[in-house]
């Protein structure tokens, strides 16, 4: 009893499955940190010629500014050209960078779209619970792991920083646009030195969040029972099934039995119906078939229709063990059965 309550077999299908319906799916959020920000840089390499004509607009626009008289309108005007040009050079980015997270998810976990994960569940704000998750032994790992990184990426991307500042009384005495230029290698820098940081907390993180997804939804062994009793059906419930079908398909075997041209029969074991319709078949066709009491009524529906029973204990039982019901009779039993049908026909005067 002790191996079944512990959770040591890997979940099945169906388990996981049951976990993505409740939108509980392995996320890495630094796999999704390094796809968004590889993108991010990739866009802004794309759109730097777009996003530095708009910065050197404004600059211009603020140099023929000066000597301009101020008052409410004007300051106004500013105002909108400013929000104009930051949104024009934010916007692309942005855009493209929230579609780069979507994208992120996607490569995860694929295509997931389930309400369970924001219907209200008042277990979570339980204070009592609230609190003990808040010191858990999981949140304090998470916390240490997400302060590593944090001071990791930070530190080596200041690192950087501070020494690209030491530069900036040289980069002063350029022009504009070789300070953008300046500016556009140095953060290209720094954006690909973190990058290669997060990217190796990603790999391990991934793995990492995997792991414990899987662990999570692991099973016991009577729950792998319980699973598959309630997949394939309660075996009381799938016996009624069966005996109903049965029972229809005896009844429909049962109303064959007055249009048979003969009924062949072990004289208490075996009872076997045969119909021929050449216009149908080319050859006689089973159409009922029963041991013992199957076989009793077979022949006494028989006796009540005027159909012809012939005692042939060999063909008899030959045709019940070979013949599935609404099938031809086999070459070999030809012979046989066409001496049986001449004989039938011979008394029906056919």
């Amino acid at each position: 009893m002790a191996d079944d309550a512990e959770k040591t077999e890997e979940p099945t299908p169906k388990k996981i499955e049951d976990a993505r319906e409740e939108g509980n799916v392995p996320k890495s959020q630094d796999t999704s940190g390094v796809i968004t920000l590889f993108v991010a840089i990739l866009a802004f390499l794309m759109l730097f010629p777009y996003m530095s004509s708009h910065v050197v607009f404004l600059f211009k626009y603020y140099f023929s500014l000066i000597g301009s008289p101020l008052d409410k309108a004007f300051m106004i005007d500013i105002a909108i050209i400013t929000i104009r040009e930051f949104l024009l050079i934010i916007m692309p980015l942005a855009i493209t960078v929230a579609i780069s997270g979507v994208v992120a998810a996607l490569a995860q976990f694929g295509f997931l779209f389930t309400t369970k994960a924001i219907m209200p569940d008042f277990k979570k704000i339980d204070p009592i619970k609230g609190t003990k998750n808040l010191f858990s032994m999981k949140k304090l790992i998470e916390g240490v792991k997400v302060t590593f990184k944090s001071f990791t990426t930070l530190g080596i991307g200041f690192l950087f920083f501070f020494i690209f500042i030491l530069e900036l009384p040289t980069v002063a005495l350029f022009g504009l646009g070789d300070q953008l230029d300046w500016l556009k290698d140095k953060m290209l820098i720094i954006a690909f030195v973190m990058l290669l940081i997060i990217f190796i907390f990603a790999i391990i993180d991934i793995i990492i969040v995997r792991k414990q997804y899987f662990d999570g939804l692991k099973m016991s062994k009577q729950e792998i029972k319980d699973e598959m009793k309630n997949m394939d059906g309660d075996p009381l419930i799938k016996a009624k099934i069966r005996q109903i079908q049965m029972q229809a398909s005896r009844k429909r075997m049962m109303s064959e039995v007055p249009n048979a041209d003969v009924v062949i029969t072990n004289p208490t074991h075996y009872a076997v119906a045969i119909k021929y319709d050449e216009e149908k078949s080319h050859a006689p066709i089973v159409v009922a078939k029963g041991m013992d009491n199957i076989a009793q009524q077979i022949k006494k529906i028989a006796r009540e229709s005027n159909v012809h029973v012939v005692q042939n204990p060999p063909l008899a039982r030959s045709l019940y063990a070979q013949v599935e019901i609404d099938k031809p009779i086999p070459t070999e039993l030809f012979a046989a059965v066409a001496e049986v049908l001449a004989y039938v026909y011979k008394m029906n005067k056919k």
